[in-house]
């Protein structure tokens, strides 16, 4: 592809012996709580993919604080703490979450001394509420549905070390933002932000979520796919959404089934396949790394960023 010139790729054979001196510290009963409704992943996998980018990610870290240092002492000042921040992006549904809370165990495990925190960007979008106002509900997911004022301030805030950063919540059962509902990242020595524009430049601001991360992954898959797991996604939260009323799918669990996903067919085409083809994919070629999945969520090749 023209804008992977910059890559270097390859396949899963190939990184998975750049590193393997190190165990995956993880049963197939606790990577089984970590991955999400619909996606597969298997400790072979871990041990395969996610034990070399953990040591690759080592690497950079040790580079990263090595040159704080090295700065600091340029400005002859006193070193400082600087978070170092990993961005995940990707379409909806394509395994981001995953990624991201995989990443944190591991990073958790093999970093015990540091401190790692995974916040996500869906909780800086606006309110349904604020999004029905202003007339792009059906937006929700595009560019314009976050307050990407927010959330630079938010990041911008805990790069510079700033104690106890509160970042609002979003919960998927509701379908909407918590009300003062918070997560509090209190100088985070590694802070992983996962969500679909963690690439994205908006024009409405002249500084990018980008801007601050220090390393991004970029998880990929073809569209097709990932419609398939859109709609294996959807079909699971049908599946427990019915015993729950409160749950924002709850009246789609308990309709009629053919209808449900007669909707959801069409918010993928109408939104989400345009929200990723305009917006989401054209920022794959900005990150530091690429992740690609084929059938059954299987990673079947990795891309690394020359320079």
């Amino acid at each position: 592809m023209a804008d992977l010139i910059n890559y270097d790729s390859f396949s899963k054979e190939q990184w998975k012996n750049f590193y393997q001196e190190a165990q995956v510290p993880l049963t197939q009963e606790s990577l089984q709580q970590i991955q999400a409704f619909n996606d597969r992943i298997s400790l072979q996998d871990v041990q395969d993919i996610y034990i070399p980018l953990v040591y690759l990610i080592s690497l950079r870290l040790a580079q990263f604080k090595r040159w704080q240092v090295v700065q600091a002492n340029f400005l002859q000042k006193e070193p400082r703490n600087v978070p170092y921040i990993i961005g995940i992006a990707g379409s909806v549904a394509v395994g981001k979450s995953t990624t991201a809370r995989l990443l944190a165990v591991l990073l958790r495990h093999f970093f015990s001394s540091d401190r790692i925190e995974l916040i996500t960007t869906d909780g800086f979008l606006y309110s349904n509420s604020e999004l029905t106002e202003r007339g792009i509900m059906d937006r929700k997911g595009f560019p314009e549905s976050y307050d990407m004022k927010k959330l630079i301030q938010f990041l911008n805030d805990v790069k510079g070390g700033k104690p106890i950063v509160q970042a609002p919540t979003y919960s998927h059962q509701i379908y909407d933002i918590v009300p003062e509902e918070f997560q509090e990242i209190n100088r985070p020595d590694v802070l992983i932000v996962e969500g679909i524009n963690t690439l994205q430049l908006p024009s409405t601001e002249p500084i990018f979520v980008s801007d601050f991360t220090d390393f991004s992954i970029y998880v990929d898959a073809e569209a097709e796919l990932v419609e398939q797991w859109y709609l294996e996604r959807f079909g699971a939260l049908l599946d427990t959404a019915f015993q729950d009323p409160a749950n924002y799918y709850y009246p789609y669990a308990i309709g009629d089934r053919r209808a449900a996903f007669h909707m959801a067919k069409r918010i993928w085409r109408e939104v989400d396949l345009v929200n990723l083809n305009e917006y989401i994919l054209p920022t794959r070629s900005r990150a530091d790394l690429i992740i690609h999945k084929t059938d059954n969520h299987l990673i079947d090749r990795l891309s690394l960023r020359k320079y």
